[in-house]
């Protein structure tokens, strides 16, 4: 059973936030999170917030099942391109610089290693 997290609007750039997504990517839940954790970029705190809510997301689908049980990792993550806030800079000789002010949304899918059997004893 997977479980989908989303964070939308994050006011930093998409490159800086796609190496953090690439550190993580197929990883499983405990090694991303010690990942996050001691990652001294930017935007890991919001990632490991994010993933926290994944983790919540799939226990709340799968209210039967333990977390420790169930293996999960990271099946998908991936970062695409936000609004761009577009300010003006005073620049010399009475002209103006362009500055971009970009965000990102992130997706990231959970999903368990071990299938649930279902009712008549067969594996998922």
């Amino acid at each position: 059973m997977e479980a989908v997290a989303k964070l939308r609007n994050v006011p930093t750039s998409t490159r800086k936030m796609r190496l953090i997504a690439d550190l993580i990517r197929g990883k499983g839940v405990d090694l991303a999170l010690n990942t996050l954790k001691f990652d001294s970029k930017i935007g890991s705190k919001r990632m490991e917030k994010l993933l926290l809510s994944a983790i919540a997301n799939w226990q709340e689908k799968n209210k039967d099942s333990k977390i420790e049980d169930s293996d999960l990792f990271i099946k998908e993550i991936f970062v695409d391109g936000g609004k761009v806030i577009k300010r003006l800079r005073p620049a010399p000789q009475g002209r103006a610089h362009r500055i971009r002010k970009r965000s990102n949304h992130i997706t990231m899918i959970l999903d368990s290693l071990n299938k649930t059997e279902k009712k008549d004893g067969t594996k998922n």
